[in-house]
């Protein structure tokens, strides 16, 4: 496996909606917001591109605070869908083209048995270097979840964390980039 670049990867958020959050148990959702607010910071200081999809928002309702005000404030793609792979949707391609079809893509939302595991599926298949984020992914029963990673894996995504991710990106201390982003961290 080789270490993640940042100017390679793009930070994809799946589905971190309003209606869909209040159905997540309170702990994982808590562990989602904290692994989501502090990648978003982390892609924003790295380099690192960000995209984030929202299924049928009519009915479910827009991405959560405070992650869709950090989406909004990095200016980055959101793309409304009704499929449950995002590689279905033809804005979600037209998206990942315009963002150079990156090379790893660091996926967390919800829920991990549904819009997580068929959007890591295709992205698995089509050979970008999935990664999942285990503390940034939920479903609204932890069975469903587990089932969810065990498929992401079988699918041949890389069940990582946040932590993991963010110290891979920065490769060492020392550096402006680790001196903010570890104060994340701790």
């Amino acid at each position: 496996m080789r270490r993640l670049d940042p100017k390679a990867s793009v930070v994809l958020v799946v589905d971190v909606q309003d209606k869909l959050a209040a159905a997540m148990p309170e702990d994982r959702m808590k562990d989602l917001v904290r692994a989501a607010t502090v990648l978003l910071e982390a892609a924003d200081v790295l380099g690192a591109r960000v995209l984030a999809t929202e299924q049928y928002p009519a009915g479910l309702g827009r991405t959560i605070a405070p992650i869709g005000d950090k989406l909004r404030d990095l200016g980055a793609p959101v793309v409304e869908k009704i499929d449950f792979s995002a590689c279905d949707d033809r804005g979600f391609e037209r998206v990942w083209a315009s963002i150079g079809a990156p090379r790893n893509a660091i996926v967390l939302g919800m829920e991990t048995h549904v819009c997580v595991m068929q959007t890591v599926r295709e992205l698995a298949t089509r050979g970008t270097n999935v990664h999942v984020v285990a503390d940034g992914v939920a479903s609204r029963r932890d069975d469903h979840r587990a089932i969810g990673l065990d498929l992401c894996r079988a699918a041949g995504a890389t069940i990582t964390t946040m932590e993991t991710v963010v110290f891979d990106w920065l490769g060492r201390a020392g550096t402006d980039s680790f001196k903010k982003l570890s104060k994340l961290i701790r």
